[in-house]
């Protein structure tokens, strides 16, 4: 079985669900992207994007980047509070394209390599890892060179997302990831597509990476690394309580719901849970509909 991570995407901005995805299964997890610059320059940003407490751990905080400097002095606020940082290289969105983050960087090579060189540099504990995750560029030999690069200035591993940066919907190019892998000597994380415990298994039979990285399939199932084919009932109830002691926002906890309880309920009913707006609804519909009688619990505080 190969290690279990979760890279939380950018809709989830709270350490609830991590602490939830460890319970069941999940071996690392990723923070949403964070942008460097303004976490450097704003501490209203650095409270607003990264919270964390003593079980939340281990934990990599994921960095969109594009400066050396910028980016060693982000590592070093957050060093002490997690197990390392990461430069996201593969977020394929416009925004981030055209801003010089995310896959735009996989064309610059050194100016990454940098990056990773600068944060080794200042931080020299050889506990706190600094890695980098990237998408594939066209040219399959281009893609192995950008990952010696990055593997020469010190990075701790590597995750790969077998698709280029235009690739939506295409098949994951497991065949790349497993040339990638064979060409380092550091451990290699494959991303893409995992969405079951045997897409895990399958992508690490084949490729024969040191780990995979699931996003969306946790989402829709936090219990997928123990081998649920879909959320059950005691991670849904493990969830509310947990949420409830850390007082999330309705919208995300609502949100994180609505993707759990999507292959358990019938869709005329998935629709009025869609729509509720508080707190209070929710638990009411989760009581009549989904739980046992007395199974779920209790309200312990509104979430605004």
């Amino acid at each position: 079985m190969h290690p279990a991570l979760c890279n939380l995407m950018n809709i989830i901005l709270w350490l609830p669900f991590r602490q939830l995805v460890r319970e069941f299964g999940t071996d690392i997890t990723f923070t949403p992207m964070i942008i460097a610059e303004g976490f450097v320059q704003s501490e209203a940003a650095r409270d607003n994007e990264f919270q964390t407490d003593e079980e939340d751990g281990p934990l990599i905080v994921q960095f969109a980047a594009k400066d050396p400097v910028i980016f060693s002095e982000a590592s070093l606020l957050v060093y002490g509070k997690c197990a390392g940082v990461d430069i996201n290289c593969g977020c394929p969105q416009r925004w981030a394209m055209e801003e010089g983050y995310g896959s735009h960087l996989i064309k610059k090579p050194e100016l990454v390599a940098e990056m990773v060189s600068s944060a080794k540099r200042r931080i020299t504990d050889p506990d706190f890892t600094i890695s980098t995750k990237i998408r594939l560029l066209d040219d399959l030999r281009e893609t192995v060179d950008l990952c010696r690069q990055i593997e020469a200035a010190g990075a701790d591993f590597i995750t790969v997302h077998g698709r280029t940066p235009k690739q939506r919907s295409e098949p994951v190019d497991l065949e790349a990831i497993k040339i990638i892998k064979e060409s380092l000597n550091i451990p290699v994380i494959a991303n893409g597509d995992i969405y079951t415990i045997d897409d895990a298994e399958r992508v690490g039979e084949i490729t024969k990476v040191d780990g995979v990285m699931s996003a969306r399939g946790m989402l829709e199932n936090p219990a997928m690394f123990f081998g649920y084919a879909k959320t059950p009932r005691e991670c849904v109830k493990r969830y509310i309580e947990i949420a409830q002691l850390k007082e999330p926002r309705f919208m995300t906890f609502h949100h994180h719901l609505v993707f759990m309880l999507e292959k358990s309920l019938p869709k005329p009913k998935r629709k009025v849970f869609n729509n509720l707006r508080n707190k209070e609804a929710v638990l009411e519909f989760l009581s009549e509909h989904y739980f046992a009688q007395d199974e779920l619990p209790r309200s312990e505080g509104p979430c605004s």
